[in-house]
C-alpha cells in the first residue's frame, strides 16, 4: 500500500491544501526573511560554553559552544547518538538525575546559570505522554504546582494556552474530558498546551512529530513557526526537510561533536564542513 492510499481522502485533500497553502507563505515571506546577519543581531537567550557531558567513561558531549538566540527556531540535527538530544535534555537539567552523569562547562540563560531557571524552560516530548487527567487538569497542573489557585485565573490560562496550541475550538466543549480520549495529534497539541501554560521563554522540543501523522505534522510545524513570536524554541528532528520548513538555524552534531552551526539555509545550501554536507545528502545518517 502507498504512503497516499494509508491517508483518508479527506484528510489527503487537507493536507494537500494546507501544504500548498504553507507553500505559497513560504514564498511570500522570502522576501521578509531574515538575513544571516538579522539573525545573529538577536539577543542571545540560552550561551553554552565549552559544555562537556559523560555518562561514566562514555564522552557524550565534546567542548560543545552554541548560542541559541530570541525568538528564533534552532534545529538539531545528526543522526541517532550524536548528542542532540542529550544537549537538550541539558537545557532543562533531565540529565541531572541520571547515575555517572557529569557535566563540565557553562550553560546560562538570559546570563544566569540555568539550574537556577528551571521553571522558565518548557519541554515536549517525542510521544505525546498528556496525564491520565482532564484536559483542563492537564493545562492547569504546571500553574497549580506554581501556586496559582484562582480558578478564574487558572480559567483565563488554560483557555490562552489551548488557543496558543491550536487545540481550543476543538477541546473547548469537553475539557472535562480524560486527555488520553483524544487523537495523537491532539494529544501531542495538549502537550505543547500544557508546557506554554506556565509561560516558558524557551520551549524544547524533542522529535515532536515523530510519531504523528503527515497532517498533524504540518499542524505542530505552523505551531512551531506562530510560537516564535513569543518565546524560542529548539528543536531536535531527524527530518531534514522539517529542519529546513521551520527552523532559523541548524546545528549539525556527529560522535558527540557540533561540527556546524549557522543560518539554515546556508547550512542545507552551502555547508561549511565536508562531513555536513554527506550527512544532509544521504551519504550517511
Amino acid at each position: 500500500m502507498t504512503a497516499a492510499a494509508a491517508v483518508e481522502p479527506t484528510e489527503l485533500e487537507e493536507l494537500m491544501k494546507a501544504q500548498a497553502e504553507a507553500a505559497h507563505e513560504r514564498e511570500v515571506g522570502d522576501a521578509t526573511r531574515p538575513t544571516a546577519e538579522d539573525l545573529a543581531a538577536s539577543p542571545t537567550r540560552i550561551d553554552v560554553e565549552g559544555l562537556d557531558l559523560f555518562y561514566g567513561d562514555h564522552h557524550a558531549l565534546k567542548d560543545v559552544n552554541i548560542k541559541i538566540r530570541d525568538k528564533q527556531i534552532t534545529s538539531f540535527i545528526g543522526p541517532s547518538g550524536c548528542g542532540k538530544s542529550t544537549l537538550l535534555r541539558c537545557f532543562n537539567r533531565m540529565n541531572d538525575g541520571i547515575k555517572d552523569c557529569r557535566i563540565e562547562g557553562k550553560i546560562a540563560l538570559d546570563g544566569q546559570d540555568i539550574c537556577r531557571l528551571r521553571q522558565r524552560v518548557g519541554m515536549v516530548f517525542q510521544r505525546p505522554n498528556p496525564f491520565p487527567m482532564s484536559i483542563y487538569d492537564n493545562v492547569a497542573y504546571g500553574p497549580r504546582g506554581m501556586g496559582v489557585r484562582d480558578r478564574v485565573v487558572l480559567d483565563e490560562l488554560v483557555e490562552d494556552s489551548l488557543r496558543r496550541a491550536a487545540l481550543w475550538d476543538e477541546a473547548k466543549d469537553k475539557l472535562k474530558e480524560s486527555g488520553l480520549g483524544l487523537s495523537g495529534g491532539q494529544q501531542q497539541r495538549l502537550c505543547i498546551a500544557r508546557a506554554l501554560a506556565v509561560q516558558p521563554d524557551i520551549l524544547l522540543m524533542d522529535e515532536p512529530t515523530s510519531a504523528l501523522d503527515p497532517v498533524s505534522t504540518l499542524v505542530v510545524e505552523q505551531l512551531a513557526c506562530e510560537l516564535k513570536e513569543t518565546c524560542t524554541l529548539v528543536v531536535v528532528t531527524h527530518n531534514m526537510q522539517q529542519a529546513v520548513r521551520v527552523s532559523d538555524m541548524t546545528a549539525f552534531f556527529l560522535l558527540g561533536e557540533l561540527v556546524e552551526f549557522g543560518p539554515t539555509e546556508q547550512v542545507f545550501s552551502m555547508p561549511k564542513d565536508k562531513r555536513t554536507e554527506d550527512y544532509i545528502s544521504g551519504r550517511f545518517g
